[in-house]
């Protein structure tokens, strides 16, 4: 029973939206901490944490808004900044300022983020039409 248990909490922290743009930033962070000192990396990675802290933190704010229409505003600023993360990830790979397999995870996973934010908007979104 409790293995069970804990592959159902293992599940349920898989899709709690918030929980996983934490731990990305946190990828993100152990990420940029590896970049060489110099500054087209100095400026990059400022935009790639600034995007990709941004996404946990307007998903937190979302939690405490004070109306149904500040919480989605809150989820479309979080889909804006995944946007970006992809951005300059997408930049770091193309430029071959860092390796590939180094970015290929954090990619995907901006991905996925992206794909169930905006999911949670578009159901939201359909909610807020059939109240109308």
């Amino acid at each position: 029973m409790s293995k069970l248990k804990s592959q159902n909490q293992i599940l349920n922290l898989k899709s709690n939206i918030r929980y996983r743009a934490y731990y990305f930033s946190l990828e993100i962070i152990k990420l940029v901490n590896t970049f060489p000192e110099k500054r087209t990396y100095w400026v990059v990675g400022d935009q790639l944490l600034r995007a990709a802290t941004s996404i946990g933190a307007n998903l937190i704010e979302a939690k405490s808004s004070s109306s149904k229409r500040d919480f989605i505003k809150f989820y479309e600023i979080a889909l804006k900044s995944t946007n970006e993360t992809k951005y300059w990830l997408c930049l770091l790979r193309d430029s071959h300022l860092i390796k590939e397999n180094n970015i290929n995870s954090v990619l995907k996973e901006a991905e996925e983020l992206a794909k169930m934010i905006g999911s949670s908007l578009l159901t939201m979104k359909k909610k807020k039409d059939l109240r109308i």
